[in-house]
Order: structure tokens, then C-alpha cells, then sequence
């Protein structure tokens, strides 16, 4: 059975790096489009960054634009986000996703456009 496995959160402070994992057991993962969402407490999950089955097309939330960085390594079922100059805002449960098509565009951006999720990775950030 397919899982979606994050790792990679903690408590940081502002102005901090972090790298988080997604790793996917029992499934090859080179066809699937893969996200990163996050939840904030009390607020809807929301997007931040999507990756095509290849890695040549990626989407950015405009809050995270220029500070994280979503990658994959298809050989190590893996897809990676870095983020850079972290701010309090950045907050939550980190979810990593995998679409059931190989591409991403501009609009693919809704949790309802990916179909498989983890169980998600906490970063809090602090001053």
C-alpha cells in the first residue's frame, strides 16, 4: 500500500532554514505530480508549492515565492521542500500530496487536485 511519509519539521527561528521530506513507500512515484500543503490552526489547509512527475514545471504560493524551493530525487521516491528565511507566518502542519497525473499548472493549486496525502510534518517558527 502506498504511503506518504514527511519528516524534516521543527521549531526554528525566524530567519531559519528547513528542509522537509516526503518520502513514498510501496509505490513508484516518477509518473505522480507531487504538492506541499500547510495548515495553520484554525485555518484551511492551503497551497505551497507543486512539482511535475519530471521536475521541470513547478507553481509557488505567492506567500512562499523566492523563499522555498520544491524539488524531487525520482530515483529515491522523494520529493523535497527547502525553505529559506522562514517567518512566523509559515506556521503549521506541512502535508505533502501526490496528484493522480503527472502534470501541474498555474491552477493546480486545491487539495481537491491531489488525491493521495501524508500525515504531515509540524514547523513552527518563532521570533
Amino acid at each position: 500500500q502506498m504511503q506518504l511519509v514527511e519528516s524534516g519539521g521543527g521549531l526554528v527561528q525566524a530567519g531559519d532554514s528547513l528542509r522537509l521530506s516526503c518520502a513514498v513507500v510501496g509505490h513508484r512515484n516518477s509518473d505522480y505530480a507531487m504538492g506541499w500543503f500547510r495548515q495553520a490552526p484554525g485555518k484551511e489547509r492551503e497551497f505551497v508549492a507543486a512539482i511535475s512527475r519530471g521536475g521541470s514545471n513547478t507553481n509557488y504560493a505567492d506567500s512562499v515565492k523566492g523563499r522555498f524551493t520544491i524539488a524531487r530525487d525520482n530515483a529515491k521516491n522523494t520529493v523535497y521542500l527547502q525553505m529559506n528565511s522562514l517567518k512566523p507566518e509559515d506556521t503549521g502542519i506541512y502535508y505533502c500530496a501526490r496528484r493522480s497525473s503527472g502534470f501541474v499548472y498555474g491552477t493546480t493549486t486545491r487539495p481537491g487536485d491531489f488525491s493521495s496525502w501524508g500525515q504531515g510534518t509540524q514547523v513552527t517558527v518563532s521570533w
